[in-house]
């Protein structure tokens, strides 16, 4: 496929997040025409990245850079790209109340065009098996299982060529009341508005991210086939951990801020290939959250527990001052340091905001849980993507 063939290519994107997987599109050459999104916070940053692909795309990211710098603010950003590119975001929660009003707005952005593809997945919390253990129903009958019957309106409205479903590996055996498998149910679904279907299982770290990160594709096209997965190609970097962490600068507790930081001289070739680091020489959201010394000393622990043995801390083996939890088993494992010195990281997850616990900075003398930029490139976000909360895809 050419790329000006690719440029032709509009798709939407339905419970967008912070856009990790349209930001993968949108390289690869695809044209957004909207993304759905119910969290507001994600939403700005949306149209943030929409405003920086525009000025990219018309030579003027020196007016980015200046927002990133704090020279302008998110509004006067805003302003300074067509209202077009900002109205595509659509902060709406997707239910059947709110269906007509988000086509309406889709609409509008199309003006007569065609949409070729739809990508994204729900919320994954009812079909992951984290969150089926955790709730006492196994998460049956909670209403974001059912999510998947409005994606299909979507399908049934806009009827696009491809459409693109992701979700976590719970996906393939979450069962709903009836013992019914819910991606049966989808499947069956998607038939009916024409749709053939199959699904395949992705490992990111196959393709070039340090991470331990596993996501069902369930693909949909319209053309009849049977045998059209678009298989990208595999990359494993021969690299460590280490790689995306060694030139960012040292941060103790509670030290850092959003604002740019310089970058530490960087001589290999990992962070230009993947698209984290570009030309400039500095980088945002480098802010570790401050912690109190109780878990400063459970971090130095852990982290030594590492280095010295390749062993995870768990939780009974804390000396009796440090424990404040009386179940031990459910902490068992609740600190774990990101291990700098295996080519992946275990997964960064959508609740990473509350819980440094579990992602240790590897360096024991910065004693830390990791920025939000470190946990941005974990994930592969290029280092000008900006966002005031973590950034998970």
């Amino acid at each position: 496929m050419t790329e000006n063939k690719q440029k032709t290519i509009r798709f939407l994107d339905l419970f967008a997040g912070a856009g990790g997987l349209s930001e993968g599109f949108i390289r690869a050459g695809f044209t957004p025409v909207a993304h759905v999104e119910a969290d507001k916070a994600a939403c700005f940053t949306l149209k943030t990245r929409a405003a920086y692909h525009w000025l990219k795309n018309s030579g003027r990211l020196s007016s980015y850079n200046a927002y990133l710098h704090g020279k302008i603010t998110r509004g006067e950003l805003y302003k300074l790209v067509p209202k077009k590119q900002i109205l595509s975001v659509i902060n709406s929660e997707i239910r059947e109340d709110s269906l007509a009003e988000i086509f309406g707005e889709i609409d509008i952005l199309l003006r007569g065009e065609k949409v070729d593809l739809i990508i994204g997945g729900p919320p994954c919390q009812a079909y992951s098996l984290a969150g089926r253990s955790r709730d006492k129903n196994g998460m049956k009958g909670d209403k974001r299982n059912y999510l998947y019957v409005y994606y299909s309106e979507f399908l049934r409205r806009y009827k696009p060529k491809y459409f693109l479903f992701e979700n976590v590996m719970g996906l393939l055996s979450a069962k709903d009341e009836n013992g019914a498998l819910y991606l049966s149910s989808m499947k069956e679904l998607f038939k009916e508005q024409g749709y053939e279907t199959a699904e395949k299982v992705f490992s990111a770290n196959d393709y070039g991210v340090l991470q331990k990160r596993k996501r069902v594709i369930l693909f949909g096209n319209r053309e009849g086939k049977t045998e059209f997965f678009p298989m990208p190609e595999e990359w494993k970097p021969n690299i460590n951990v280490e790689e995306i962490l060694k030139d960012l600068p040292s941060l103790k507790a509670g030290a850092g801020s959003i604002s740019p930081h310089k970058l530490k001289n960087y001589s290999g070739k990992y962070l230009y290939d993947a698209g984290i680091r570009n030309s400039n020489e500095w980088v945002t959201l480098h802010i570790a959250r401050p912690h109190n010394v109780q878990d400063l000393e459970i971090y130095h622990i852990a982290v030594k527990k590492w280095d010295e043995y390749r062993q995870r801390l768990y939780y009974y083996e804390l000396p009796d001052n440090l424990k404040t939890h009386k179940n031990q088993t459910s902490f068992t494992d609740r600190f774990k340091v990101v291990a700098a010195d295996l080519p992946v990281s275990h997964t960064v997850v959508a609740h990473i905001a509350k819980d440094g616990h579990y992602y240790i900075h590897p360096d024991i003398d910065q004693n830390r849980s990791i920025t939000p930029r470190e946990a941005a490139r974990m994930q592969t976000f290029p280092d000008d993507y900006f966002n005031k909360l973590p950034l998970v895809a």
